[in-house]
């Protein structure tokens, strides 16, 4: 039996790994659960007795094939069940994460089966994030950071890499929405801002941390 907080772990080292070929070192663990050190290595040496990741002091870690197994169910499970929120029950696309974050620990892959189907096999949830099938493969399609762009350059909003509420709220507020169509009309070396034409109408200024952020594919 695992628990909601080792699950979380696992998808934890799942994120990170995703970044590098290199062990995950519990530093990294700790910041991104916003834990301490002492209880991560408690964590990590816990579920490398249950076989989910393979543990070396002071390396860090990597996820078993069990533990890899694992996570991209987890994934699976809440990236359906934001695609479920925001088409069905029309939450909005920054209210979807939290929610789905106690509805992935739900252990049933009848339930996920049919949601799934219900939702007409879904490839992407509402971030641009995308959703593993049941046999843990993803669909992936080509597409930039917007900071990789060049000036003149167009291209679909597909995906964000911050789902954070407020850098959401604040996509709304500029009308940057996934499927959004954008063109690349200047850059300002000063602070790396960038001047773009969304939907052919609307010019807006992001910052080169936003840029960063968003996933675009190029047309």
């Amino acid at each position: 039996m695992i628990s909601h907080a080792e699950e979380n772990y696992l998808k934890a080292v799942y994120k990170l790994s995703e970044k590098t070929e290199d062990m995950i070192s519990t530093k990294s663990i700790s910041l991104e659960m916003k834990t301490s050190a002492a209880s991560v290595t408690d964590m990590l040496k816990r579920l490398s007795e249950k076989q989910y990741l393979y543990y070396e002091k002071y390396k860090g870690v990597r996820l078993s094939e069990k533990g890899q197994k694992l996570a991209t169910s987890l994934i699976r499970r809440h990236r359906l069940w934001e695609v479920f929120l925001l088409e069905k029950l029309h939450f909005a696309w920054d209210e979807v994460h939290e929610i789905a974050e106690e509805l992935e620990h739900i252990h049933s892959d009848k339930l996920i089966q049919r949601l799934d189907a219900f939702l007409g096999y879904p490839k992407y949830d509402p971030h641009g994030g995308p959703i593993p099938d049941e046999e843990g493969k993803f669909s992936f399609r080509k597409q930039i950071l917007l900071c990789d762009m060049e000036i003149g350059s167009q291209g679909v909003l597909v995906g964000v890499q911050e789902d954070s509420k407020p850098f959401l709220q604040y996509l709304d507020r500029v009308k940057l929405r996934l499927g959004a169509k954008v063109e690349l009309k200047d850059l300002f070396d000063y602070d790396g801002s960038i001047n773009l034409l969304v939907n052919e109408t609307d010019e807006v200024v992001v910052s080169s941390k936003v840029s960063q952020n968003l996933f675009i594919k190029p047309s």
